[in-house]
């Protein structure tokens, strides 16, 4: 069965000859891999490891898309900058890293009418054609099953505003987020129709957003149904009417908001992460039914390099959730390089093992 095939079939949860197969990684990870000369320094690890989804992004959703980096402060680790969104961040120069919020134009309603919204207009200056074009080949011709990569609209949001000032919003300003999603979500929409209608359609919409931190999502579910809901809804019935399944990538805890995720149409959901709080077996029992699965392994165990430890995390989750025909084996979040590369091949091998259906 092809990787194509076999994940057509999971996101559909049909039986299937064994679970499927993806990862993220960290920039990190690959550097290290190569310097170790476990891959080569151009070769691209979903190759490596033969996985069955490939995915590439294709949209600039930056306001600004023209704008260059203004440098504010520059360190021999760190670079403070003013981005694209009247932004101001702090990233790591030697390492892969989640960039430090310092300060963002950006505050409130009338701020966001004023610098932003005019800002986001569609057209083809926000595509990445030739990319996607060249991608989705590739895809076509090893059979494996090809997804646009996209940020959704919570993760569009926040970068513009910062989460603090995006979540006081939503108590004290809820008109100003939902006029913020609404843009982003018919923004998104329009590219889309823009990229498919030149280039062609994937075989499905991989949607980013992380909507939770450690037991708790940002946002309650009243909140999320009122002012995200909508937009969520919006965007994956456009991916629906053309025949095209959404899996939604969440981290943090976000099961308080998955009967409402449901309500708006995803058909997966990565990555379903440990630390956080999330239970990959708890989600099974309760979604595996109507929602295929992918991620719910613990990366602590990767990262210690124990094998008995990563058995014991495979075995205690691998065989309740493969008869369920919806579930692909990735890790709660990102390999980071201290995972050996012996630990990770081991991992996908004792995990594929685990995985064949009867």
């Amino acid at each position: 069965m092809t990787g194509r095939e076999r994940t057509e079939r999971i996101l559909k949860r049909k039986k299937a000859d064994r679970i499927g197969l993806y990862e993220h990684f960290w920039g990190d990870t690959h550097k290290k891999w190569a310097s170790q000369g476990h891959i080569k320094e151009d070769e691209s690890l979903g190759d490596h490891f033969d996985y069955d989804i490939t995915e590439c992004g294709a949209f600039k959703m930056t306001a600004d898309v023209y704008k260059e980096p203004e440098i504010i402060e520059e360190t021999h680790e760190t670079v403070l900058a003013r981005d694209g969104n009247f932004a101001v961040l702090r990233r790591h120069k030697l390492h892969d890293a989640t960039p430090e919020n310092v300060d963002y134009l950006v505050k409130n309603f009338a701020l966001w009418n004023e610098h932003v919204r005019p800002l986001l207009t569609p057209g083809d200056y926000r595509i990445n054609f030739s990319n996607y074009e060249k991608e989705m080949a590739r895809a076509r011709e090893k059979d494996k099953y090809f997804m646009l990569g996209a940020v959704n609209v919570f993760e569009l949001m926040h970068p513009v505003c910062g989460h603090e000032h995006m979540l006081v919003g939503m108590a004290m300003e809820p008109e100003w987020v939902t006029d913020m999603a609404n843009v982003y979500s018919d923004l998104l929409i329009s590219l889309m129709e823009i990229l498919f209608a030149k280039s062609g359609k994937p075989d499905g919409i991989w949607f980013y957003e992380d909507m939770g931190f450690k037991e708790r999502p940002f946002m309650s579910p009243a909140m999320y149904r009122e002012l995200i809901f909508p937009a969520h809804k919006k965007t994956i019935d456009f991916a629906h009417s053309l025949g095209l399944p959404v899996i939604m990538h969440s981290c943090g805890f976000i099961e308080p908001l998955l009967p409402y995720m449901l309500e708006a149409g995803i058909d997966g959901l990565q990555v379903i992460e440990v630390k956080a709080g999330m239970d990959l077996i708890r989600v099974f029992k309760q979604y595996g039914d109507k929602l295929s699965l992918m991620g719910g392994i613990d990366v602590r165990k990767l990262y210690s390099n124990d094998k008995a430890q990563v058995d014991a995390e495979l075995e205690a989750k691998i065989p309740n959730v493969k008869n369920g025909f919806g579930y692909t084996l990735h890790s709660d979040h990102s390999i980071p390089d201290t995972v050996d590369y012996e630990t990770y091949r081991y991992f996908i091998e004792k995990g594929l093992e685990l995985g064949k259906t009867e």
